[in-house]
């Protein structure tokens, strides 16, 4: 084909496509209206909380009065004897037991027989004793001689010093080795295998480390008993350390008995734990607390209040006004048009002559529904 072809050929392409384009790209344009997906329709559910009925006045209602009260903060604790107040039962005799006289939970008195010991160590300890009789005796003999020879000249006063001091000697190692026998409770004149552990102190018996079985135990180890005075114990209660501004060093706390709930008692804060509970966030607050008549016993579970310092103003309502619905308090709330708001609130303390306390949800001056509970039937109908 030669060129003259070529380009007729060309011409008549560019004029085909030319003339196509006003089909395909005109003026007239696509409606984007019509090719949008359509608005989504916004359905507007009834507010629950919003109450209407139709004559509202046979509701009475009542307005909130003001009650100033401080705050309080209740946590759960568990007694524990007083450190300070346990003491050991110890037996300076190694040996076996052969006879026990108190149990785990027993009350002893001060000198009570606890338990008796065999030990071999008392054997020794005699023999020991005996050995610086017979070294005192044999010291004081030649004592005496040394003198009668330095009165005649026959020694030097050298000598006789030297005799005297090994006298004196022998006569402090008697003295150690009876005390010896006297802190194991042996009687020197009367020896015997066997020795009495007795009660350092009066308590209760809150640890035994020992026991019959077999008739025998050794006592390298552990302490044989532990008493405890528990006329005065220790309440170890756990506090979040968001609430530990409202505890503070030498204030009281209440404490409840849930075995004994018309016991209040008052407990001292003696201690607030410096090392917090990496896993659940709190502290150690430990309350001092005397227990004359023994109520509380080791390992009870108490609950302890404390307050505060600074009074608040709270509302306080009549006890009616508050409904008790889904493990939550409300109280309902005149609105415009004989309509109700159900409000949720916190309640405080039973305020005497029938009011509760309401520490947040509504503020004094409010009013609300005398009687939530005939207001929520009458609305359910």
């Amino acid at each position: 084909m030669n060129r003259r072809g070529l380009y007729g050929l060309t011409g008549a392409a560019l004029f085909t496509c030319c003339g196509l384009l006003p089909i395909s790209c005109g003026p007239g344009k696509a409606d984007p209206k019509a090719e949008a997906p359509p608005a989504p329709v916004v359905e507007h559910e009834a507010d629950l909380n919003v109450v209407k009925v139709d004559h509202p006045d046979r509701f009475p209602l009542a307005t909130a009065m003001e009650h100033k009260s401080v705050t309080t903060l209740t946590v759960t604790g568990v007694v524990n004897p007083d450190v300070s107040r346990n003491v050991p039962v110890i037996s300076l005799a190694s040996g076996r037991v052969v006879e026990i006289r108190a149990r785990l939970g027993d009350t002893v008195k001060k000198g009570q027989l606890l338990m008796r010991v065999q030990s071999s160590d008392i054997s020794g300890a005699f023999s020991d004793y005996l050995k610086a009789v017979n070294d005192e005796r044999l010291a004081q003999r030649q004592a005496e001689r040394a003198k009668i020879l330095l009165d005649k000249g026959a020694i030097a006063q050298k000598d006789f010093e030297v005799a005297e001091a090994a006298q004196q000697d022998a006569r402090a190692d008697l003295n150690s080795k009876a005390d010896r026998l006297r802190v194991l409770g042996v009687d020197k004149d009367h020896p015997s295998g066997i020795v009495d552990v007795v009660a350092p102190v009066s308590g209760t018996i809150t640890d035994q480390q020992v026991t019959n079985a077999a008739g025998v135990q050794a006592l390298s180890g552990p302490n044989p008993f532990t008493i405890s005075d528990l006329s005065y114990v220790w309440i170890i209660c756990d506090v979040y350390e968001n609430d530990l501004r409202n505890v503070r060093l030498g204030e009281f706390a209440d404490i409840h008995l849930n075995a004994y709930p018309d016991k209040v008692l008052k407990g001292r804060i003696g201690n607030i734990g410096a090392i917090l509970d990496p896993s659940i966030r709190t502290a150690k607050v430990r309350l001092e607390v005397r227990n004359p008549e023994g109520l509380m016993r080791v390992g009870l579970f108490v609950t302890a209040t404390f307050y505060g310092k600074t009074p608040e103003s709270h509302a306080a309502v009549p006890a009616t006004a508050i409904l008790h619905l889904h493990d939550r308090d409300w109280v309902f709330v005149p609105e415009e048009r004989g309509q109700f708001r159900r409000v949720e609130v916190a309640v405080g303390n039973i305020l005497p002559g029938n009011m509760q306390e309401v520490l947040s949800g509504i503020k004094p001056g409010a009013q609300v529904i005398q009687n939530a509970l005939v207001f929520q039937n009458a609305a359910e109908q």
